[in-house]
């Protein structure tokens, strides 16, 4: 039971939101009585909590499983967002947003977990591009790798990308090919010009 009420709350908060949704709510879904989520989860902050650690794990290993793919870097790079944008539901509620604003300790944690798996997955997939003659050989692969992971956590900031004008679909596409164009020799941005028009036809 206690893994079916992390599933479902998990789906409701992103697609309505951590403040939105209650207990009653998360109850009613599922069939059963809010006393029933109590005997796991004696507060609503242990199941977010709970629910952000779980898909934070599970995306973690999506990542890790696309990376042992081998696909060339830039390609690699589109494949992981992809697959992060359809596990968060296109973050049509902002959930990144409000759980800052008002779960500013798990928000925290979170994102000192989120750091540390996105640096070392950033900074190979530059090594690869590198190696392999799509990036250019003087980046700072540090400074860059930190570059993008702020960069990521900050188009999320309703503030400055107000939902009405910007979709984080577009949004996220806009970044990547910010970051590659950036970064890319005259090899890499045959093969980023031919992933856009590919997938703009």
């Amino acid at each position: 039971m206690r893994e079916k009420i992390i599933h479902k709350a998990g789906e409701l908060f992103l697609n309505y939101g951590f403040k939105s949704i209650t207990m009653d709510d998360i109850a009613n879904n599922l069939g059963i009585s809010k006393k029933t989520i109590y005997v796991h989860f004696s507060n609503k902050t242990k199941l977010i909590q709970a629910t952000t650690m779980r898909l934070f794990e599970s995306i973690s290993n999506g990542i890790a499983c696309i990376c042992e793919l081998n696909k060339n870097p830039i390609e690699e790079i589109y494949s992981i967002k992809q697959f992060v944008m359809e596990h968060l539901k296109n973050e049509k509620s902002s959930p990144q947003y409000q759980l800052q604003k008002y779960y500013p300790k798990i928000y925290n944690s979170l994102k000192n977990k989120q750091f540390d798996v996105m640096l070392g997955c950033v900074k190979k997939n530059l090594e690869r591009g590198v190696a392999e003659g799509l990036y250019r050989k003087n980046i700072n692969i540090d400074f860059i790798s930190r570059m993008y992971f702020n960069s990521m956590t900050i188009i999320k900031d309703n503030n400055l990308f107000p939902k009405d004008k910007f979709t984080m679909p577009m949004l996220m596409d806009n970044y990547i090919e910010y970051h590659l164009r950036g970064i890319c020799t005259h090899k890499g941005l045959e093969i980023l010009n031919d992933h856009i028009n590919s997938n703009q036809s």
